[in-house]
């Protein structure tokens, strides 16, 4: 799976991410000529390099606008969806842009379509959220993960005025997902914050990956202490040949010497809903010679903080650890099939050297068991029996 990290190592910002990509390889003339489609007249798109604490990055700069045309949300919003782009573009700019209107209505109290958008209704912003999107398309990235995000410290002057950073903007969108604190500048604008927030699936660490480009974008201002520059790895996430794909996740595990058996099954459903991937409870002598149980957790980066919450709120735990893992999967895909009870829900596996396998989901057979009074097993015999033979895809 091609696999986009974004190295928030001096924060992110939308001129920062567009830099990134365009030094990638998208072209600023086409980002242009696409970025009319909206259409939107009165801009300019350039790239320069410059340097920055040794560094070479591509400089964005969205020239020949008008600083003081500003927009609402429903504006943007329509701007976006009566242009000519292609549907995944649409889809990746209305996601960036709900996601800033939305923390905006929440911190001014009004509603969505009716936030008044300042600098990120300019003609600049548009252009680089915009230009994000198409350039992901372009470079034909598939999933994006992302470092944690610093935010900075100090104070900014905006459109609103003095506002503490990280401005109130940025700290809604940004929240659970990590980040850091830190410094006397802003590393992270309420873009720069909408853009990660949409695009990543997950937060952690460099998943293992055949790097295949890198992109350095260049913010504005000079930080002390750090370069303020946004990379970009870009590269295969995936082993033999594409059989499987590889990331790394969260194990977090207690050990719980005195807590009722009843409550298990109930914090293992409500660790489930929290977005846990998977819970086990491992029977295991504690100390001082009690029977207890192991609890494990499989958790993305993301939902870490959310369990962690959870698990001390359940249980009778009073502390947890939690560790890195690497894990590999199959490709994998969710279909429905016709069957003579109607269409049920199976996954698509696909093993290494091409088989493929046709698995039933338990909740689906579930429901088709209780619907027609018939048993599990019997269920889960049928569809096996009835799907086709394993094959080898060409």
């Amino acid at each position: 799976m091609l696999t986009a990290y974004f190295d928030c190592f001096a924060g992110i910002s939308g001129d920062m991410t567009l830099g990134a990509l365009v030094d990638m390889g998208v072209p600023v003339g086409w980002l242009e000529e696409r970025i009319r489609e909206l259409p939107l007249d009165g801009f300019s798109l350039t790239a320069s390099e410059v340097v920055k604490d040794g560094i070479r990055a591509v400089d964005i700069v969205v020239g020949d606008i008008d600083l003081h045309t500003h927009r609402d949300y429903g504006v943007i919003k329509d701007l976006i969806k009566n242009s000519g782009l292609s549907p995944q573009v649409k889809d990746t700019g209305l996601d960036i842009f709900k996601c800033i209107g939305e923390a905006e209505a929440r911190i001014h109290g009004c509603a969505l379509d009716k936030v008044h958008f300042h600098e990120v209704g300019g003609i600049d912003a548009i252009v680089d959220i915009i230009g994000t999107a198409l350039a992901l398309e372009y470079l034909g990235i598939e999933r994006v993960v992302s470092a944690p995000v610093p935010l900075g410290g100090g104070m900014v002057t905006c459109a609103h005025g003095t506002l503490p950073v990280p401005a109130p903007a940025t700290a809604e969108i940004l929240q659970g997902i990590p980040v850091e604190g830190g410094g006397d500048a802003e590393l992270t604008t309420p873009t720069g914050a909408a853009i990660i927030r949409s695009l990543a699936e997950d937060f952690g660490p460099l998943p293992p990956m055949q790097i295949q480009k890198i992109g350095y974008g260049a913010g504005k201002r000079s930080i002390d202490g750090r370069p303020n520059i946004l990379r970009i790895l870009l590269g295969e996430v995936g082993g033999a040949a594409g059989a499987w794909s590889r990331d790394q996740i969260l194990v977090i595990e207690s050990n719980i010497d005195d807590m009722s058996p009843e409550i298990c099954g109930y914090v293992l459903d409500k660790l489930l809903a929290r977005g846990a991937l998977d819970v086990v409870l491992i029977p295991a002598f504690m100390k001082k010679n009690r029977p207890g149980l192991l609890l494990q957790v499989l958790s993305l980066y993301s939902d870490k903080d959310k369990i962690i919450k959870e698990i001390l709120s359940q249980t009778s735990s009073i502390g947890l650890r939690y560790y890195p893992v690497e894990r590999s999967l199959l490709p994998r895909q969710a279909i429905e099939v016709e069957t003579k009870w109607g269409r049920v829900a199976m996954k698509k596996v696909k093993r290494p050297g091409g088989r493929t396998e046709m698995v039933p989901e338990y909740d689906a057979c579930c429901k088709v068991a209780e619907k027609h009074s018939i048993s599990l097993r019997e269920v889960y015999d049928t569809l096996t029996k009835n799907m086709p033979a394993d094959r080898h895809d060409p």
